[in-house]
């Protein structure tokens, strides 16, 4: 079976952390793309770093690598080797899924070594 595509996200994202009891900002709801996590313990949103949220904490500058789907939730596998590429590449990653598809961030700085690695490793990365 031959790998799996990517695609290089143009935008920066920023990794932010609230309380778990807080509200989701509209900022986050009326935006094109985000992701929500929410435990007992905190509340995580990944957004565009244009997209406003007072957060407790944040982590500015990462870019998001979109695996081409859509992929079925049979599929096994597919995460870990990607993630086993980019971990031999000292490449740390948030990885969010939907669905249909799986988003790995990478810190910006990182993203040439990312995409090295995975075209290396025989993946098609789309720019």
């Amino acid at each position: 079976m031959p790998k799996q595509t990517l695609s290089v996200l143009p935008q920066q994202f920023v990794i932010h952390s609230l309380d778990a009891d807080a509200d989701i900002p509209a900022s986050v709801l009326a935006s094109p793309l985000f992701f929500l996590g929410k435990t007992s313990d905190e509340l995580s949103i990944v957004v565009p770093s244009d997209i406003p949220v007072r957060s407790l904490e944040s982590d500015p500058q990462w870019r998001a690598l979109e695996l081409l789907g859509p992929l079925h939730l049979s599929m096994v596998g597919i995460m870990a080797q990607i993630g086993a590429v980019l971990a031999e590449a000292k490449v740390a990653i948030f990885v969010v899924s939907t669905f249909e598809t799986d988003f790995f961030l990478v810190k910006d700085k990182k993203l040439k070594a990312a995409t090295e690695a995975l075209r290396k490793n025989g993946y098609t990365v789309n720019d």
